[in-house]
């Protein structure tokens, strides 16, 4: 909280009558010094509170989406080791988007009904129910599918919160620490998923014998599940520890459906927006784009380097690691009234995910792919913090996360089909990142004439949503 709202609350506080008798003069102001410091007190006792809060979101994310991105290549290796079709690993990542898209309309509203932190605690246990699937002999694909579930309800939670704890000035920063605690989670998920197929710990694991217990676990990716449960437990743990914001819930209807009509006006809402409709888009192709270039270069790996799954996940985490830096710096060096100059850097990400194509050395792809998730986390964080501020106060966080979250995860879905498809008639992974790369810079390319076209025509309605992102004080 600023020293400018921590005057205005101190004044609020301190309100003394007009002071009458002289003789009361010393009581009143006594009177006034112990209100005021009472209120001192409690602004000092909210800011901890902020603070302690924060900290425990970050951490809470951190372990659970850490167990999400090794869970990923678990699964894959499960499904090879079970000796399934390319295409299967493929579809994990449009399955594992499906149920942000099918009840997105109903996530949202879910999340704004309930403390967040209780959100985020179920979340997870639905995770936990999707690795224990994969463990009883499910097919992996509709085991990941459940996991996704969890994910899904996480994730308007995750964001939603943010904005209940934070003033407007503090969201890019906020997202830049989320982002790149998520990204670092990546990077180690990856690199622990990756490490946990791979024969040293899987051995390791394998070899571990509970007296009287049969587990029928008999293969390294089985271990490695069971044991990214154990994360999923503590993130579950953490999730318990979230403070309550204050914020009062808003309950959902006794009729779920009734949540379809809302759900639509809030997406109309944030597309009709001057602001939103360019974060919206942005955000969303980065993401769709993003969300299957995870197992996009993971195959690119094999067939270019000849790399197994453990050693592709470390190139999916160089990747990441180039996101996180461009993450924190966009979230020191950006402001929010800043977001849309960032645009011209997807074109870039676009150009260079086609150059991946004529890449076959190790020491030339490993800065390379830093520089991809550098302008990517550069270009996502600002964005991201925009969409979220235009959607709070257009319809609420969860509401509006939700809306993020659907038209994102559809793009995955759509996009990750799409590839899972060509897998399935033949295509290359060099045809589909060539692809991929034209998607991302072609229409990069449209949505920064979009804002230009706005610029032109509507000066006069962006200058004021510019202001709200410039005022804590019109935020919400």
């Amino acid at each position: 909280m600023s020293l400018g709202k921590a005057g205005v609350f101190r004044a609020a506080c301190y309100n003394p009558a007009s002071l009458g008798d002289t003789r009361q003069l010393s009581h009143k102001t006594a009177g006034a010094a112990r209100s005021a410091s009472l209120c001192e007190g409690a602004l000092a006792h909210k800011i901890i509170a902020m603070k302690r809060g924060f900290y425990t979101i970050m951490t809470a994310q951190f372990f659970s989406s850490l167990a999400d991105n090794a869970l990923f290549v678990a699964a894959i290796e499960l499904l090879r080791t079970r000796g399934a079709p390319e295409w299967q690993s493929a579809a994990l990542v449009p399955l594992f988007a499906l149920f942000y898209v099918v009840l997105a309309p109903f996530v949202g509203a879910f999340a704004d009904a309930k403390p967040k932190g209780q959100v985020m605690f179920i979340s997870n246990a639905i995770k936990l129910v999707g690795c224990l699937m994969m463990l009883v002999g499910i097919h992996p694909l509709l085991a990941y599918t459940m996991v996704g579930l969890g994910a899904a309800a996480y994730s308007p939670a995750k964001y939603g919160i943010l904005t209940e704890l934070l003033p407007p000035s503090q969201l890019v920063k906020a997202n830049g620490w989320i982002e790149g605690l998520t990204i670092a989670s990546i990077i180690l998920g990856v690199l622990l998923g990756g490490q946990l197929v791979g024969p040293l710990l899987s051995g390791w694991l394998l070899s571990i014998d509970l007296p009287g217990v049969t587990t029928g676990i008999n293969r390294p990716a089985e271990a490695a599940v069971a044991m990214l449960m154990l994360v999923y437990a503590l993130a579950a743990w953490f999730n318990t520890r979230i403070p309550l914001t204050g914020v009062t819930p808003r309950p959902m209807p006794d009729n779920p459906l009734a949540l379809l009509p809302d759900f639509w006006r809030c997406n109309n809402r944030l597309w009709r927006d001057r602001l939103g409709q360019i974060s919206l888009a942005t955000t969303t192709l980065f993401w769709g784009v993003s969300g299957n270039l995870r197992y996009i270069v993971l195959a690119w790996a094999g067939a270019a380097l000849g790399y197994t799954t453990t050693q592709a996940s470390s190139l999916v985490g160089v990747v990441a690691l180039g996101t996180a830096v461009g993450a924190v710096v966009a979230s020191m060096r950006m402001r929010l009234d800043q977001a849309t100059r960032v645009m011209p850097l997807g074109i870039g990400m676009g150009a260079l995910v086609i150059l991946m194509n004529f890449i076959d050395n190790v020491w030339v792809a490993a800065p390379f792919l830093v520089l991809l998730g550098g302008l990517g986390g550069f270009l996502v964080v600002p964005m991201n913090a925009l969409l979220q501020h235009r959607g709070h106060n257009l319809m609420g966080a969860g509401r509006s996360i939700a809306v993020q979250n659907f038209n994102e995860q559809a793009c995955i879905l759509c996009l990750g089909a799409l590839y899972s498809f060509s897998t399935g008639m033949g295509w290359s992974a060099f045809a589909a990142i060539t692809a991929f790369g034209v998607l991302v810079a072609g229409f990069m390319a449209l949505i920064a004439l979009w804002h230009r076209y706005n610029q032109k025509h509507h000066p006069h309605e962006l200058e004021r949503l510019l202001e709200i992102a410039r005022r804590d004080d019109l935020h919400g």
